[in-house]
């Protein structure tokens, strides 16, 4: 019997690129347009992780009152002014590229899995150029639920052809160590991302990685 190869599912924002400076350009613009105070780039990096409508909600809260009425209209704000900035200033961390690349050569099966929404995430994997390594994107309106829920993620292994014990998750966050551990997959997550404000090293995971090379031992034998 030939062993169940091994796939790899990566999040995007934080993991495997810097897109901070293009969100916190869109929300500066966002609350410009709404009258309201913008937010450092440092906070913004504090409000990523659980998908735009998310993002566009903590800089509400932050600023005031952020009814639903409010966070709907601020969302297409936001949306606009995102499509214009998105990819600008973004940049793929040191180690990503070498990675993504001995994954590849090694034929091992790669996904995006990332709760940014599909018009942004396809633009921004081909501009920063690493769409080329993903078999499979999975962005966060393809399903109905978005990580940390587990179906993000299993989806990506179906369409992979690969069972979810046989894949790692790779990602910077609690959403993505608590999406894995939903699916029955090791995480693995990076020391230099986003994590939501939170410390990387208390979330519970299968290790952690200053680069994505370090991933490497562990994944291609």
């Amino acid at each position: 019997m030939s062993p169940t190869r091994t796939a790899v599912l990566f999040d995007l924002d934080g993991t495997l690129l810097d897109s901070i400076p293009d969100l916190s350009e869109a929300c500066r613009r966002m609350m410009a347009e709404l009258g309201r105070p913008p937010h450092s780039l440092e906070a913004i990096r504090t409000f990523v992780g659980k998908g735009m409508v998310n993002l566009v909600r903590r800089c509400l809260v932050e600023s005031g009152s952020a009814q639903d009425a409010e966070v709907d209209a601020a969302v297409e704000v936001f949306r606009r002014h995102y499509a214009a900035v998105n990819g600008e200033r973004t940049v793929i961390y040191p180690g990503v590229v070498e990675a993504l690349e001995a994954l590849a050569a090694a034929g091992v099966p790669m996904a995006c899995v990332t709760n940014k929404p599909a018009a942004f995430t396809g633009p921004l994997l081909e501009r920063t150029g690493i769409a080329r390594f993903f078999q499979v994107t999975v962005s966060g309106d393809t399903l109905p639920d978005k990580k940390p829920h587990p179906a993000p993620l299993l989806h990506a292994c179906a369409q992979l052809a690969v069972p979810a014990a046989a894949a790692w998750m790779i990602g910077d966050s609690a959403n993505d160590a608590e999406a894995a551990r939903a699916a029955g997959m090791p995480v693995l997550l990076v020391t230099y991302g986003y994590s939501e404000g939170m410390s990387v090293d208390s979330i519970e995971c299968d290790g952690l990685l200053s680069s994505l090379v370090d991933a490497l031992p562990r994944i291609v034998v």
